[in-house]
């Protein structure tokens, strides 16, 4: 590994190497800084499967993450920063199927542009879904050519931030009368939060402990 843990290379080296050893018995979710608030059981065995991409893009200055800001008119976390991707279909062959899928739709990724590493852990939302993260890189140069139904705006965000645990915030707020705790990356102007936090909180803990 090079001596700057945020380079691409790096990053790669670990994906490959931590991503193929099995995870921790336990499984990433929302109810993990929400205890006793999630039926964990039942959320398991009636959570609808979606897969997202953990894009990486090699850059001179460091690597950095593919973000989407969802469409403002959206029913569900419209506005909020999210990974390309969304619901595996009945077509979609695996998990990676789906992401490629997605990433295509909503903001035109090229799937040959993307090299998988590896899967995360299963991520559970308190929404009800049961989250694949896939970690890739993304060949440059590349085009994005974004669906104004589901995405505002693309962005890149230093990896180095998001896996500085200094960044890693945990916050609370009201929801259906409970308080909900959740992770929140605030960077730039770009409010990152909930899933997306979360997802890369386990990131972090599985590639750089």
């Amino acid at each position: 590994m090079s001596d700057n843990p945020f380079m691409s290379s790096d990053f790669i080296a670990r994906a490959r190497a931590r991503l193929a050893v099995p995870p921790p018995g336990t499984s990433p979710g929302d109810h993990v800084l929400n205890p006793g608030q999630m039926d964990m059981e039942r959320v398991m065995a009636v959570a609808k499967p979606a897969a997202v991409l953990i894009g990486l893009i090699d850059r001179p200055e460091g690597a950095t993450v593919l973000l989407t800001e969802r469409a403002s008119h959206l029913r569900d976390h419209s506005g909020q920063i999210a990974f390309p991707g969304g619901r595996i279909d009945p077509q979609d062959a695996s998990p990676l199927a789906a992401a490629l899928r997605e990433a295509e739709e909503e903001v035109g990724l090229a799937r040959d542009h993307v090299a998988p590493l590896g899967e995360l852990d299963a991520y559970y939302t308190g929404s009800g879904y049961r989250i694949t993260p896939i970690v890739a890189q993304i060949a440059t140069p590349f085009a994005l050519r974004l669906n104004a139904e589901e995405v505002a705006d693309a962005f890149e965000t230093p990896l180095a931030f998001l896996m500085n645990e200094a960044n890693h915030q945990r916050q609370s707020r009201e929801w259906k009368g409970l308080e909900r705790r959740f992770y929140a990356m605030p960077w730039n102007n770009r409010y990152i939060w909930g899933a997306t936090a979360g997802i890369l909180r386990n990131l972090y803990e599985r590639l750089y402990p």
